[in-house]
């Protein structure tokens, strides 16, 4: 068993004059720059190549490999010039070496000084879904007495390893035998190999211990029996065996002639560990079991299946190696197509092509802003993971393992959702509205709602796309300001309205927030409401909400609902009475939220994006008054909230159509909120005043 530290970047030009066994002589130096897309160093004139520390970067393979492979680098600046919006484009070699588009040092030494670097292209996720074919894997481990201490720890370590290999195309399950063979953990038939099962497995090897005597026979009677057992789910592609021992001088020959005469299933056998054993048996079980070269038996079946195999495949959900976050990546096989003198057609596959699609933008794709902020959307893969999803979290940021989550652990569970799982997976389409339990978006309290679904596949792929909406928001208003004199004194209200959103205006106004999204695209977000709100107000001050460079719908919804937020302070808030009340609060779907008085603005810490503010969407969801607790955080007692928040949702009625637009709170000290009655005022009976000229809102379907 090796540890694999791996070498930092090397950078190669894009062809070598001289094959030099010193690749040294033959590195560059690129000058790279800082990119927004990427949010690291590029060279877009250079490709990298990364070559682990375990490889001898002088080999001749490897040389071989850096010269053929160059002439990637002009179809990767093609790709790119034919769609700038594509971001990493990688080929991994079946010998480890990977070569990347565009040129990025492999380990920034100024954000990860201590980084050590452990990547090995054929260990991603990427990697593995794109190399090998479906399998049903049985392993098959050797726990006689001869195995303990050190070989056992070895064979652990090997099986864990082994286990690491497989995606969730693939089926398995570990079996372990001395004198009798027996299941490891509590699976008594192949399983899919996805993380939940894989964890399970690893936890039960970890269990094995070592006692009585060898008897390869049960041991290959007992998988080949369970490898033929069809009662559950298959891969249906390649059988095998994957043997782990310290060797032994049986050969189970009769096993072999009853149960894998026709060879149907591969043996592939390990020797671990340090012994005096004879190598020449289990050498003899996988020679006549057509277990030999693992990887690239199991490339074959692609390799033969040529065109048909030609196909993109999408991996599941996984964190970027070069820190791009969450994406998927879609994957090629490369196949090696030469002959030799014989005729015989190659059978071996060279490596992996892979692209990879930033989560991030495809959420830039879709409308959320007008989804409203307790509808989503998400999508799910043929095994139902989900992507998109807005409880798809990593939970370990430092895992090469794929981000998995399955849609019925994403929601709760019910029966309806169990069967609209397996339709999506079947790649039908459907819609279904029913009531739902809703989890809060900070995880403390369960609602009830009602949802619509609407479901369908997406073409070209196989993945299925979902919507998911709340009966209040099938519409959203939209303003129209299309025709000129309507438009010019529609922007002068607008520029009046952005006046309330400036801090010296915050003592009348109260305190603002403005959900940090992409409004134009001079206007740089900022997680800092101040800059953020001098960025917004500088650029509003010098154009006009429908600039080529602004999302206009959005503009105008936020300067809007500025004004009307402002309105509710000055006619409503700064004349009544605090008596009690810590502070009155306002948080609209544009993105406003105002704090009155604008002391109590100075301590606010929620989330200025008001799609995320957990009362916010439990008061969308509820007609009553939402009272939200004090929370206490044992980490930290010193800031236990002594208030008690109430909250109500906004209702108003457009055309007939049912609209929950903003929400109004206050948060009131706890003796207050049960002696007093609540002096809620809503925004419906809101009208624009001089500073709002009329604009023509329409209620648009989603």
């Amino acid at each position: 068993v090796c540890i694999l530290i791996f070498c930092p970047l090397n950078v190669f030009p894009l062809k070598s004059e001289k094959n030099e066994t010193e690749t040294g002589s033959q590195r560059i130096r690129p000058v790279f720059e800082d990119d927004a897309v990427f949010g690291r160093q590029i060279s877009y004139q250079h490709a990298a190549v990364h070559i682990p520390t375990d490889i001898y970067e002088g080999s001749t393979i490897v040389l071989n490999e850096l010269n053929w492979t160059g002439a990637l680098d002009e179809v990767f600046k093609k790709n790119r010039e034919e769609d700038p919006t594509l971001l990493w484009q990688v080929f991994g070699s079946a010998t480890g070496l990977a070569r990347y588009y565009p040129a990025s040092p492999w380990v920034d030494k100024s954000r990860t000084p201590n980084k050590i670097d452990l990547y090995d292209v054929r260990r991603r996720p990427w990697y593995i879904q794109g190399a090998a074919s479906p399998k049903d894997m049985l392993i098959l481990v050797d726990a006689s007495g001869s195995v303990s201490g050190l070989t056992l720890k070895l064979i652990r370590t090997s099986v864990i390893e082994m286990l690491e290999t497989l995606s969730d195309d693939d089926f398995v399950n570990v079996v372990s035998f001395n004198n009798n063979a027996q299941n490891v953990s509590c699976f008594n038939h192949l399983v899919q190999a996805n993380v939940r099962n894989k964890k399970k497995l690893k936890e039960a090897v970890y269990k094995i211990s070592a006692k009585g005597i060898t008897d390869y026979k049960k041991g290959f009677i007992y998988a080949f029996q369970q490898l033929q057992n069809h009662s559950g789910s298959r891969a249906n592609c390649n059988k095998i065996i994957m043997l782990f021992t310290d060797g032994g001088e049986e050969r189970a020959q009769e096993i072999f002639n009853t149960y894998n005469k026709d060879k149907k299933v591969r043996v592939f056998t390990f020797s671990v560990g340090q012994h005096n054993y004879d190598k020449g048996p289990i050498q003899w079980m996988a020679c006549q079991n057509k277990g030999t070269e693992y990887l690239d038996v199991l490339g074959r079946p692609m390799v033969l299946a040529g065109d048909k195999a030609k196909q993109v495949q999408w991996t599941n959900v996984y964190l970027d190696a070069l820190e791009l976050g969450l994406v998927i990546t879609g994957t090629l096989p490369v196949f090696n197509r030469t002959v030799d003198q014989q005729g015989n057609k190659n059978q071996l596959i060279l490596g992996v092509m892979g692209v990879d699609v930033s989560l991030e933008d495809i959420k830039k794709l879709t409308p959320r802003f007008t989804l409203c902020p307790n509808g989503y959307y998400f999508a799910i893969d043929p095994n139902g993971y989900v992507l998109l999803h807005p409880d798809l979290k990593p939970k370990n940021r430092k895992s090469q393992e794929p981000v998995t989550l399955d849609f019925l652990d994403a929601e709760l569970e019910n029966d309806i959702k169990v069967e609209i799982r397996k339709k999506m997976i079947d790649g039908e389409s459907g819609e279904r509205t029913f009531k739902t339990l809703v989890k809060s978006q900070d995880e403390r309290y369960i609602d009830k709602g009602n949802r619509t679904y609407t479901w369908t596949a997406v073409n070209g792929t196989d993945y299925s796309l979902a919507l998911v909406l709340p009966s209040y928001s099938f519409y959203y208003i939209k303003a129209k300001i299309e025709e000129p004199i309507t438009q010019a004194r529609c922007n002068f209200g607008l520029k009046l309205n952005s006046e309330t959103l400036k801090i010296d205006h915050f003592d009348e106004a109260g305190y603002t927030f403005i959900a940090p999204r992409e409004y134009c695209n001079d206007v740089k977000v900022s997680v800092n409401n101040t800059e953020f709100l001098l960025n917004f107000n500088e650029f509003i001050d010098r154009n006009t909400p429908n600039s080529p460079s602004c999302n206009t719908d959005m503009v105008i919804r936020v300067l809007l609902d500025a004004g009307f937020t402002n309105e509710l302070v000055q006619n409503y808030w700064s004349k009544q009475s605090l008596n009690g009340v810590v502070a009155q609060f306002v948080v609209t779907d544009g993105g406003i939220t105002r704090v009155y008085p604008k002391r109590a603005g100075d301590d606010w810490t929620e989330n200025p994006e008001t799609y995320e503010v957990s009362f916010y969407k439990r008061s969308l969801d509820n007609d009553n008054y939402i009272f939200t607790a004090p929370y206490y955080n044992k980490s930290d007692a010193s800031s236990y909230e002594t208030g008690i928040m109430v909250s109500k949702a906004v209702e108003i009625t457009i055309g007939g159509k049912l609209l929950k637009p903003a929400g109004e709170m206050q948060w009131s000290t706890p003796r207050y909120v049960w002696q007093c009655p609540f002096p809620l005022r809503v925004l419906s009976p809101i009208t624009p005043k001089s500073n709002n000229p009329k604009v023509s809102g329409q209620c648009h379907p989603r």
